[in-house]
């Protein structure tokens, strides 16, 4: 059997992580925001220094696959002089903040997503996955996107959740982020490290907050499409094709985007669809956005199959989620999928339900048991 190697951190631009396909780079947008200058110039830079891919990942960054040792050093300047590069490793490494995508200036999440990032010194040591949601909008919109601490929107205000608990804490408006970096605290001092995220974690909760504040009913995810904010758009496996979104800004004035959770850019201020290239994805029902697939051999040096030329097939043969992953890992889908493939020995293994289904599947198999379905 492939031994499967954990790597245990995340890349960033400064710390970026080497794959099948060369290094690959990791761009954490503030604010999940890229102005039209800065979306530019990464199209620019993704294909100058990279593959001419840029991904997006579950925690709303960006990556740029398949730059060489000698192109590294190259894009790193081009980041730094499009502002998307942080002082230094360490804090890069700690800015794993999502905000919900519909934000605007001066309200409650990008005000404490701004605050937590100006102050993440201040944190202890965390292991290096673990990450925070801002989203104080008028109802939670990321419940369901990795985070292992949540400022969200309550019954009767802003509320602190830990992951894994149902229940948070009022907070106080200013002191937000005090509670925050408290609990964090909270976290290392209990032994929190040893189980690496907070939902692992089942130390009780301190005794300094009352944790009896429910959190409201949550809303869904954008979906592509035209929404109040702009248009949003997707594409197979969350990978973009640097050309064909440098294209689309051109003809268009957008004057930024904005990165989500879920795969998908949201195009601001853009009301109706434009002619798109075949690449980007507006359409709410295409079948190519609910599936989830991997990097996958050769690309990925942990997977023993090629993934997604067989996710594209199966697609359409399945309603609901599929996921395709290249080794046991399941890098790309946080959750669990209706449908997930494990590549394991160059065959498949079959999850229906999150229940093992068959084991040792060839791509020709899966195709005939789901075109017969």
């Amino acid at each position: 059997m492939t031994e499967i190697e954990i790597k245990g951190w995340c890349p960033g631009a400064l710390r970026p992580m080497q794959s099948g396909d060369g290094w690959v780079v990791r761009v954490r947008p503030r604010l999940a925001r890229l102005t039209r200058a800065q979306a530019l110039g990464l199209c620019d830079a993704a294909q100058s220094f990279g593959a001419g891919l840029i991904d997006l990942t579950n925690r709303a960054n960006l990556q740029i696959r398949g730059v060489s040792d000698a192109a590294l050093a190259p894009l790193q300047d081009a980041l730094a002089e499009l502002d998307l590069l942080d002082t230094d490793p360490d804090l890069e490494s700690r800015r794993n903040i999502l905000i919900a995508p519909d934000w605007a200036d001066g309200d409650d999440s990008a005000r404490l997503w701004s605050e937590l990032a100006e102050r993440l010194a201040e944190l202890p040591h965390l292991p290096p996955k673990m990450g925070f949601a801002m989203d104080a909008g008028p109802a939670p919109v990321l419940s369901k996107d990795p985070a292992d601490f949540r400022i969200e929107c309550g019954q009767d205000g802003l509320i602190l959740r830990a992951e894994g608990r149902a229940l948070g804490m009022a907070l106080q408006h200013g002191q937000e982020i005090d509670s925050l970096i408290r609990l964090c605290r909270w976290f290392v001092d209990t032994g929190g490290a040893q189980s690496g995220r907070m939902a692992r974690h089942h130390a009780a909760l301190p005794d300094w907050a009352r944790w009896d504040a429910a959190p409201a009913p949550s809303r869904a995810a954008f979906k592509a499409g035209a929404m109040p904010l702009g248009l949003v758009v997707g594409a197979a496996f969350g990978q973009i094709i640097a050309r064909d979104l440098a294209q689309t800004l051109a003809a268009t004035d957008v004057p930024a985007i904005r990165v989500t959770p879920w795969r998908c850019l949201v195009l601001e201020g853009l009301a109706a669809v434009p002619a798109l290239p075949a690449s980007l994805i507006a359409t709410p029902d295409h079948p190519a956005l609910r599936v989830d697939a991997c990097a996958g051999a050769p690309l990925c040096p942990q997977a023993s199959v090629e993934t997604r030329a067989l996710a594209l097939e199966l697609a359409p043969l399945v309603s609901g989620s599929l996921h395709v992953s290249g080794c046991a890992k399941g890098c790309a889908r946080a959750r669990a999928a209706d449908i997930t493939l494990n590549g394991r020995d160059d065959r498949f293994d079959l999850i229906v339900q999150g229940q093992a289904d068959v084991t040792g599947l060839t791509e020709a198999q899966i195709l005939t048991r789901f075109e017969r379905s």
